[in-house]
Formats: C-alpha cells, structure tokens, sequence
C-alpha cells in the first residue's frame, strides 16, 4: 500500500533529503584537504553512516511503501571525555583564499557546522510530520547529528582547534544561584487559594 503524505509534510521531507545530499557532498569535498588520520577516519565513517541513512530514508517513503528503518547514530568518540575548558591562546581566525589553503581544523569545522544545521532542520520536519513512522525517523536523525557534531566537538576540543571560553567564577555563581526548586507546598497552596467558580443556575429552572 503506497504511502499518502501530505503537502507541507512532503516539502520538509524534501529539505530534509536535499540537506542530507549537500552533507555527503561536502564532506566528499573535504577528504582530499584531510592531513590528520583521525579526522580522515571520522570524516569516512561519518560519510559511510550519512549515505547509510540517505538511503534508508528514500526507501523508507518510496511509492512502494517501503517499510525500513532510518539507523541511528551512536557516539564513537571517548565515552569518559572531559572537555578542556577556557582560552589558551588562540589561533586568529580568517576565511582562507583558495582551496589549498583548507587545514584539518577548517575541515572539521565545516563538518561540525553541517552536522548542527542538519539537527536543527530536522528537528523542525520533526514537529510538522504526520506519519508516525517516519516523524520518528526523522528525530532519530536529529539525535544522529547531535551525535556526530558531538563527535567532532571533543576532536576539535582535544587538538585545541575548539575552545571553551568561561565566564568569571562569581558570575557563573550568581547566575546559577537565580534558580530555586520549586516547592510542593507553594503548588499546592496556590491549588487551594484558586477555587473554581460555579454560576448560580437556579433561575433556569424557575
């Protein structure tokens, strides 16, 4: 039985399928920049699962009704990493002129700016899915990018390509001290104090 989609529902899953062939393009003009062998064998096995889910998607919402599964994405980076914290001296930062130009922190930045942008736009398809099966596929697919930016992330973060800069401990405090539990007694309270008002209906059965 063919599936039935409808007209917005359909557009979102095109953005989504377009983004995801921009993704395999990019990053297929990355690999020959790729000096660093760890970032060439996140950029292969990133590639290889985006393709992976690509093709899972079309067969997924294919006039045959295809029935498949979208694969979700599982962090293969340190499962115990511990991000670096704070700036310690940075390197300036510029476009570069031409193409020979591209470093290994420029391709893993531009492979962890798509991954974000990918999250994003399908986490909104997410919200305008009627299908069931496929809305879930398709936040699968958002946690995949999640995932993979993530992967990136500590990549860049452990080469210092990605640094964290902090605010002032006393800043960080006082913010963070703004927010209070809320207390049960206070919910129920205002429950109590808030009684429902019931209009008098006596005179329509006069």
């Amino acid at each position: 039985m063919n599936r039935k989609f409808g007209a917005h529902e359909m557009m979102e899953l095109h953005e989504v399928l377009t983004d995801t062939i921009d993704g395999i393009n990019q990053f297929q003009l990355y690999r020959s920049h790729v000096q660093d062998n760890q970032l060439l064998n996140i950029l292969d096995n990133q590639t290889q699962f985006m393709m992976q889910e690509y093709n899972n998607l079309v067969s997924m919402i294919s006039s045959q009704g295809g029935h498949g599964s979208v694969p979700q994405r599982t962090l293969s980076g340190q499962q115990n990493f511990s991000p670096s914290y704070g700036l310690r001296q940075p390197e300036p930062e510029m476009p570069k002129t031409s193409m020979q130009m591209l470093e290994d922190r420029d391709v893993a930045s531009g492979m962890l700016g798509c991954h974000k942008a990918s999250a994003l736009s399908r986490m909104h398809a997410t919200l305008e899915i009627a299908d069931t099966q496929i809305r879930h596929s398709i936040m699968q697919g958002a946690n995949s990018c999640a995932e993979q930016a993530y992967e990136l992330f500590q990549y860049m973060n452990q080469k210092g390509f990605y640094q964290v800069p902090t605010l002032a401990e006393q800043t960080t405090q006082t913010m963070m001290g703004m927010y209070q539990p809320s207390s049960p007694m206070n919910m129920q309270q205002n429950q109590m104090e808030v009684q429902p008002t019931h209009m008098n209906t006596n005179y329509m059965h006069q």
